[in-house]
Parts: C-alpha cells; structure tokens; sequence
C-alpha cells in the first residue's frame, strides 16, 4: 500500500522519522517521501544520508495548522511522531507541551481531513496509559483525539488510528546513550532512580515494523499495542557495565515506577491477538466495526475482565545477552 503514495513523517528528523525512512526506501517506492519538521540543521543533515529523488524536506511545526495543511496537499499516508517527549522537561514547562502534544495532534488531524489522507497512524507511549505525569497525560489526550477523529471524516475514506508502545532502544534522548557516555568518559557507577522500576522496550526497527503492519491492519480507531519486552533498570545497567556498581538516586519528576501499555479500567474494551493487542473505541461510531478481525484476516478475542499489561507482570523478559544483541543489531 506504499508504493506510488506521498508519506509524511511530521517529526521526520528524531530517531523513529530516520529509522522510518530507511526502512520505507529499502522495501517500498514511494512517489513522495515528507519530512516534516521545525529544525532546519536536523533536515540539512538528514538530507546528506537520504537524498533520493522521492525526499521532500519541508520546514514546519505541528503547532501551525495553515503551513502543516499546504504540507499535507497531495498525501495519501501520514504518520504523526511529532511530539515533546522528556517528562521532566514537560513538568516544567507544561503549556509547552500542551501546545504541541494536544493542540498540534488536532491540527494534523484538521489538516488530514482538509486534504483527504486516507490513513493516519499517531504515535503514542506507554505513558499515556493510566498517565502519572503531563507528557503521559497529553498523549493519552492525543489519543482520544485521534480515535475520535473518525466520527469527523463523514462520507470520505480517511482513517485514523493509534499505535502505542514501550521505551526505544538506543533512541535520541534515552536511558542508554546515556549510559554509555558515561561508561565512556569513564565513571566510576551508574544512577539508577530507583532499583525495583521496570520498562517495556522495543528497537527503532521493530517499532518502525509494526507501525508499517498496523497500516495493513487499521480499520480506524484503534489503539495498536504490540506484545514486547520488559527489563529491570537495574539489569539493563549490569547488562552495559557489569562491573560498575548502581547509585540510586530516586525517581525524577513525574516518573512511573512500572509502565502500563493496556490499562485495566480498558480490559472490558481490549482484545488480544497472536503478537498483539487492539483497544478499541470507547465512544460508538456512527458505522460500527467488527475489531476482532483485521484488515489483515487476522483474528483476536477479548482479554479477561480486570487484565492489565504492565512492564512488572509482563510474561515476556529480555536477558542481558539479548539486549546487547538488540543493540548491534
């Protein structure tokens, strides 16, 4: 369904929009492949490794609905990464991240409606679930947005949908390269904000993977939570440098101590797939739609009453061998 389409990626330039990118020009051919984003360096730079004929670079922000519709004219596929993501940063400056996070998710939205894009995948976060801090809670409000969408689009074929997972390995701003510049320069232990926290995780690739798979899948108005791995903060720091030893240092602003991707209060509205789960709609679309089968024929069935995927009682665990592994490949 990529072949001969325009793409836009808004956020084009973070670690997810370049991992995007490069998986889309090794598999597909595109007739237009978007960047959409506000920093200009980040494009210049991007634009030196992915320069084939289908790339566009077009300087933007989500906040500024007129540029981000004239952005939009022609686009069939739009995947909206664009966001605030560093959850102290967004304790502290909360209005900011509500500018970008909810006020610029509606504009996407209004402006894929303006121009007819027939599929729209959000990215969420496993923070939004039962959300602890403003980042969480404003992409849980970015959801809602884009699930309810899908009762705006009247008679034409546009469809919105969501899909949320775990932390990225080795992404720009994460927990590893951090790790690492310091194993680098040389310190003498790692902090760890709290010995107990557990993470869902997941690579650039297979997260890239899923969202291209959920393209296939969507009906519109579904959540997409793919069944991926949980680990130990104190074991990913072992597995990185075994040998230093772990300060903790307590759990930073608005920080969980365990992440949840499938809330329990949503068990009742969940429904479990052979490598995933879908959460459907809360509200009721005007034409109703059958969630227990894909676009894809595939087949899922509702979860118990009061179930709940979280990082801590995840059945799925990654080893240390594992993760290094993740992270050359």
């Amino acid at each position: 369904m990529f072949n001969g389409k325009n793409i836009l990626v808004t956020g084009g330039t973070g670690s997810y929009g370049k991992e995007f990118v490069k998986i889309v020009l090794q598999k597909y051919k595109p007739n237009k492949l978007i960047i959409y984003s506000r920093d200009e360096l980040k494009q210049f730079e991007m634009a030196q490794e992915f320069s084939d004929k289908c790339m566009r670079y077009f300087i933007g922000d989500v906040r500024d609905l007129p540029r981000l519709t004239k952005a939009m004219k022609g686009v069939n596929i739009v995947v909206h990464a664009a966001a605030l993501k560093h959850v102290p940063i967004a304790e502290y400056n909360p209005m900011e991240c509500i500018k970008t996070n909810i006020m610029g998710a509606q504009n996407v939205i209004d402006a894929c409606i303006e121009n007819e894009v027939t599929h729209t995948i959000a990215l969420s976060t496993d923070k939004a679930a039962s959300p602890a801090n403003l980042y969480g809670a404003s992409k849980l409000a970015s959801d809602k947005l884009f699930v309810a969408a899908n009762n705006l689009t009247g008679n034409h074929k546009i469809k919105f949908s969501v899909v949320r997972y775990g932390n990225v390995l080795g992404s720009r701003g994460s927990v590893i390269p951090f790790f690492k510049k310091l194993i680098a320069e040389g310190a003498t232990e790692l902090p760890i904000t709290e010995p107990n926290m557990t993470r869902f995780w997941i690579t650039l690739k297979e997260g890239v993977e899923f969202v291209l798979k959920n393209f296939e899948r969507m009906q519109g108005g579904e959540i997409f939570v793919p069944k991926i791995a949980s680990m130990k903060m104190t074991d990913l720091a072992s597995a990185l440098a075994p040998n230093l030893p772990q300060e903790v240092i307590g759990i930073r602003p608005g920080e969980k101590l365990h992440e949840i991707m499938c809330p329990l209060d949503d068990s009742h509205i969940t429904l479990e797939f052979d490598d995933h789960f879908v959460i459907k709609p809360s509200i009721v679309f005007t034409t109703p739609i059958d969630y227990t089968k894909n676009n894809l024929g595939e087949s899922g069935k509702a979860v118990e009453a009061g179930f709940e995927y979280n990082s801590r009682d995840n059945t799925i665990w990654l080893t240390h061998e594992e993760l290094l592994k993740k992270l050359d490949d």
